[in-house]
């Protein structure tokens, strides 16, 4: 009797775990649609007037807390988005546009957030760029915080309600010819360039702020705007350098007249002055595309720049250049600033 019991147990047991593994094979796979994949390669497989859409089989967990995806081809339109979404997400919305999702779209460098308008969130990116999504595990109780990468450096991030089935990585296309190499097992670590100075960073890579908040790689005037003295201004905590001597912003939102300049400035620069105007600066101004030196007077110098407008600064060093100093000899170098990749000045300082 005791051998058929036995028997019997050992049979319930072989179904249960058959059981087990039947529901794990379901819950545990892949979804995808209007997509192609071919190992580690997903391809857009529409007609770009749907959308397509990849969910992985399991969700970002304490283990596996952070993905990416490198851009293969942009196609006819970059509509590429990567995020998180719940695991029976349908798959004919960009990640992002339903609740309970979360994606940063490469083609506008956009955070969707439950919504199909989007927040202006990072850069743009393109062709061999990397974009990665993670999450981190020091949020509050019910929060969730997401943080999105480019290029190996932080964009920015946001919190979102935790979900109890946990969330999947995810990645739209909407294109003809959009192609995206994915790195489900990336790890996640800060790449640090010391001195670089980059739009795409975060406060503490900034030595003084004034009137200007910074959201991930946005920079957002907060002043009041009513006098010449209502300045906003954002100084990078390191210079320009031999090593790392360009940067550059997108002007995203041009507000009423677009008052943006860009350039150089000494490190005790009066935070009440655009760069340009006084001693110890030079800088591009948007509005009139005039260049300030330091006077409250500018020169006919470019033009202006508008809403999309992608404005240059950078330095041309002398190849005997050194920074560290000895002795009281004299450079002249020579600073020079681009607009939208076309126009091109120099000025030497």
């Amino acid at each position: 009797m005791d051998d058929i019991n036995l028997h019997y147990r050992f049979l319930n047991w072989r179904r249960r775990i058959r059981e087990i593994r039947e529901v794990r094979a379901v819950r545990y796979r892949e979804r995808l649609k209007r997509m192609l994949r071919d190992g580690d390669v997903l391809r857009y497989h529409g007609n770009s007037d749907e959308v397509g859409c990849f969910v992985a089989a399991r969700p970002l967990s304490k283990r596996n807390r952070y993905f990416e995806v490198t851009i293969i081809e942009t196609g006819v339109r970059g509509m590429i988005a990567v995020g998180l979404v719940p695991q029976f997400y349908k798959l004919d919305h960009q990640p992002g546009w339903l609740p309970n999702s979360v994606a940063f779209h490469a083609d506008d460098g956009k955070l969707y957030n439950g919504n199909t308008v989007g927040q202006q969130f990072g850069p743009k990116c393109c062709r061999g760029d990397r974009i990665g999504c993670g999450i981190s595990l020091d949020g509050e109780d019910g929060q969730l915080t997401v943080f999105f990468t480019k290029n190996g450096h932080e964009v920015g991030n946001v919190e979102i309600p935790a979900s109890p089935d946990g969330l999947y990585p995810a990645v739209g296309m909407h294109s003809l010819g959009e192609e995206v190499l994915l790195d489900l097992n990336a790890e996640w670590g800060m790449e640090e360039d010391d001195g670089q100075m980059i739009v795409d960073s975060h406060e503490e890579d900034w030595a003084r702020l004034h009137d200007v908040k910074v959201t991930g790689t946005l920079l957002e005037y907060v002043g009041k705007g009513k006098s010449i003295v209502d300045v906003g201004l954002a100084q990078a905590r390191r210079p320009l350098n031999t090593r790392f001597h360009y940067y550059e912003l997108e002007i995203t939102d041009a507000g009423e007249k677009c008052y943006i300049a860009l350039g150089l400035a000494r490190r005790d620069y009066p935070k009440n002055r655009h760069p340009g105007w006084s001693r110890g600066s030079i800088a591009y101004h948007a509005d009139d595309g005039k260049l300030f030196h330091g006077s409250g007077v500018g020169d006919p110098f470019g033009p202006r720049c508008l809403e999309g407008d992608i404005m240059g600064c950078g330095i041309m060093f002398p190849r005997d250049f050194s920074i560290d100093g000895g002795g009281e000899r004299v450079y002249i170098v020579r600073t020079f600033f681009k607009v939208f990749d076309e126009f091109e000045s120099q000025y030497l300082v």
